[in-house]
């Protein structure tokens, strides 16, 4: 995906010459209305703590088990299976059943996702840093 870069005043460079200061860093190719659509719900479930903290933990190993899941908040196992459900909706985990037990899994394909969309933009801070390292 291409980048464009947003630039608001200006700084020196070493021949002392005015050069453009980077704002930040924007996909030059904004989403579109399907693939937004397709993101958004998978942003939404992550909007709530207890999802957030879900995937995390199911993201720390291969997989997590519901029985573990449940352990790890002071919450009833109906209230962590109704977040796992979400989560399962959203598209983020997937989930199988072994005898009495669940185990879910994250989809590593979408956690890329989340993460070029949100990987995209750069802070000035960021940017600069990069400049003074001469990465970017």
């Amino acid at each position: 995906m291409a980048t464009t870069t947003i630039e608001v005043g200006t700084r020196p460079d070493a021949d002392g010459q005015a050069q453009p200061t980077p704002c930040c860093v924007l996909a030059s190719t904004p989403l579109g209305a399907e693939e937004a659509a397709r993101i958004a719900p998978m942003f939404k479930a992550l909007g709530d703590p207890v999802r957030l903290r879900l995937v995390a933990l199911i993201a720390a190993g291969t997989e997590a088990c519901v029985c573990d899941l449940v352990g790890a908040f002071p919450l009833s196992a109906p209230t962590i299976s109704h977040h796992l459900k979400v989560l399962r909706d959203a598209g983020l985990v997937t989930a199988q059943r072994r005898g009495t037990w669940v185990f879910y899994r994250v989809r590593p394909e979408v956690l890329a996702l989340l993460s070029r969309l949100l990987g995209e933009a750069r802070s000035p801070i960021e940017l600069a840093a990069e400049a003074a390292e001469g990465t970017a």
